[in-house]
């Protein structure tokens, strides 16, 4: 039998397949498009070669996971084929192509000579096929170019965070190109339960990409599967790390693998959303994160949210619906032959563990246009991601001895906010809110709810929990709001200003109960902060300002790795109805400052001095820096930085030696035991 060497032409390829980010020693190629090897040891005429292609446990024509092919004069566009390049006295060189709609995966590739009769095939060795957003055949396929470039082939990201009145963002490293996170990726597949369940028919259905979109959103979080993230929302991280600390997701998928695949901890959303965009991204589905500010869960499917106070204005944790401050979650763009072409295009995936779907949690993909329209009986998961922007809110008085509850007041406008990603080719935010909904509060907007509403039959059937069209008319007495007065600071006292309004023409008496309670972004509270309350008569029309000072030595315990605080007053007005003012505080943490000392050359030395001032009076202990960057530094750089004291300054120093040209970033994340997880990034340009 022969036994053959192959070159992959490994450069050529993978610049036409634009795989050459990946460091590979193996051919890695994207479907629906020729790629060239080179083999010897054929005595035959290549007339007479035959190839085999086959991927997953059982290869088999019918699941298309084997394609068996002969050398032909042209390209086929349905079905594997080989045409012939060259040839010399002892090597030929082909071009073999796969069809756009491929299964995806790591292939063996056979010849097996046809005149010798029954010679057995000889392995040329194995390549690794992807999805091709490139090729117009393609499900994925994205005809701006620059799309794909961020979409697939950007390594680094921006994620927005804090709440709608403070948007933050931070960098991280997505690295879908590193080392071995393709090979980790695969080794997902092989994971999930479907695959476990039934590994030919899985294999079968991976040129799919809304069925691929689908397994791994569950198979990134850890429920049901032991998948790659375990979620903690309690505020306390004790035995992992915590879910602000991460950087990038190479550590968390390399962690995973390395421990066997145990469950890496912790988790909450941005790092679940960060990454599914790692493996969309590195499997070749353009993917991005996306970020929902006042995002609601609406736990039992009826498009409302209901929250719960108590007489002294605690925010009771006693519902399983919530709005957070806000959610991360994905789009990926493919075509949904399913539902039509009106649905095609991005795509929502959420792998955060918030709600079971087909009994496990997974969730999407929903089709960006069919929330916008209201479409919820579509395919997949499209009433919990209408609910996630559209929901309507309920504010209820609970009394926990009687169990009665009172409606406050209800709102139908402020979920779904400043939806956001990071631009094309730019560092910026760009607001995707209108691609969700129509214009909040327009005619449109409503009908859309309302045919969302009678879809999910919703408006014909009695809901004992709603409140009823008296309450929901319920007119005030007063107003009021929290306005922030001074910096809002990790480190600095926390000034308010409650202004109460009286909308009356006579004098009003109200009773005012006041708390502030450290929250996760989830704005579940963790540990109460302060109280106090105050009794107030405001004569006819009046407003009245109350200054509220919460020092930081009263919150500075209590403050979670989110620096969000909630702060709530409940008033009772003598006569009248309730009235609930709350307002959710995210604090900035000090800022942390890289400076690249000369110019970035490729495989030449740089430094980098990373300077932060210590912004309290207080000595600040077990000050760990943390540094990574792709192509520019290998892993993660930790240094330890002694402790500071108050107002004191460090500047911390390191060498960088680059390897590859372009622009790139790094990202540095800061902990001390007062501040946690300060980040911060650097876009260097590496020049030759």
């Amino acid at each position: 039998a022969m036994q053959p060497s192959t070159d992959w032409h490994l450069k050529e390829n993978a610049r036409d397949h634009h795989t050459s980010k990946f460091s590979s020693k193996e051919l890695i190629v994207r479907r629906g498009q020729a790629f060239i090897i080179t083999f010897n040891g054929t005595e035959q005429p290549e007339q007479n070669l035959t190839f085999i292609a086959e991927t997953g446990p059982k290869p088999s024509k019918l699941a298309k996971t084997q394609a068996t092919f002969g050398i032909s004069s042209t390209v086929s566009k349905e079905s594997w084929s080989a045409v012939l390049q060259s040839t010399s006295s002892n090597s030929v060189s082909i071009s073999i192509s796969s069809p756009p709609n491929a299964v995806i995966g790591r292939y063996k590739l056979s010849v097996q000579s046809t005149s010798s009769g029954s010679s057995s095939p000889a392995s040329l060795g194995t390549f690794v096929l992807l999805f091709n957003p490139w090729s117009s055949g393609d499900d994925v396929f994205m005809p701006n170019n620059a799309e794909c470039e961020e979409y697939v082939l950007e390594e680094f990201g921006i994620i927005f965070a804090g709440n709608k009145n403070r948007i933050n963002s931070f960098g991280w490293n997505f690295g879908q190109f590193q080392g071995d996170i393709l090979n980790i990726c695969l080794s997902m597949l092989d994971r999930s339960l479907n695959y476990r369940q039934d590994p030919a028919t899985d294999v079968s259905h991976r040129n799919d990409p809304k069925y691929l979109g689908r397994v791994l959103s569950a198979m990134v979080n850890a429920n049901d599967d032991q998948g790659v993230v375990l979620g903690n929302w309690s505020g306390n991280y004790e035995g992992g790390k915590s879910p602000s600390s991460w950087t990038g997701s190479g550590e968390i998928l390399r962690n995973w693998k390395k421990s066997g695949f145990k469950p890496v901890k912790y988790g909450q959303c941005w790092v679940f959303a960060a990454v599914l965009t790692t493996v969309l991204r590195c499997l070749g589905i353009p993917t991005r994160t996306i970020t929902n500010f006042s995002s609601a869960h609406d736990a039992d499917g009826n498009l409302r949210v209901d929250e719960f106070y108590d007489a002294s204005g605690n925010h009771l944790n006693r519902a399983a619906d919530s709005i957070w401050n806000f959610h991360v979650w994905n789009e990926s763009w493919f075509s949904r032959s399913d539902l039509g072409p009106s649905y095609s295009g991005w795509q929502v995936l959420d792998a955060t563990p918030q709600e079971e779907s087909g009994g496990i949690y997974q969730c999407g993909p929903a089709s960006r246009n069919a929330i916008k329209e209201g479409d919820v009986d579509l395919d997949y998961d499209c009433p919990f991601v209408f609910a996630e922007v559209n929901a309507d809110c309920m504010y209820w008085n609970y009394d926990p001895a009687t169990g009665k509850k009172t409606l406050i007041f209800s709102q139908s406008t402020i979920i779904g906010q400043f939806i956001s990603t990071k631009a094309v080719g730019r560092d910026d935010r760009v607001d995707v809110t209108n691609y969700y909904k129509y214009e909040e509060g327009s005619t449109k907007e409503r009908d859309v709810f309302k045919k969302a509403r009678k879809k999910l039959g919703l408006e014909d059937k009695f809901d004992p929990t709603a409140p009823t069209p008296q309450e929901i008319d319920q007119k005030p007495d007063i107003s009021g709001k929290f306005k922030v007065a001074g910096p809002l600071e990790v480190g600095k006292d926390l000034n308010l200003i409650l202004v109460l309004a009286n909308l009356q023409s006579d004098a009003k008496t109200v009773h005012v109960n006041m708390t502030a309670w450290s929250t996760v972004y989830t704005r579940r509270p963790v540990h109460e902060i302060w109280k106090d309350s105050i009794s107030v008569t405001l004569s006819p029309k009046e407003e009245k300002q109350f200054p509220i000072k919460i020092p930081y030595t009263e919150y500075q315990q209590q403050l979670t790795t989110d620096n969000t605080i909630q702060v709530t007053a409940l008033c009772h007005v003598e006569g009248g109805i309730q009235v609930l003012m709350q307002r959710d505080i995210t604090l900035d943490n000090p800022t942390i400052d890289i400076q690249v000392l000369g110019e970035a050359k490729v495989n030449k030395e740089v430094d980098v001095e990373v300077i932060f001032t210590n912004p309290i009076d207080m000595e600040v202990m077990d000050c760990v820096l943390q540094v990574e960057g792709n192509d520019l530094l290998r892993g993660i750089l930790e240094i330890d930085i002694p402790p500071l004291k108050a107002s004191e300054k460090s500047s911390t120093k390191f060498k960088l030696t680059p390897f590859e040209t372009g622009p790139k970033h790094l990202l540095v994340n800061f902990s001390c035991d007062k501040f946690a997880d300060i980040k911060t990034f650097k876009m260097v340009n590496v020049t030759d």
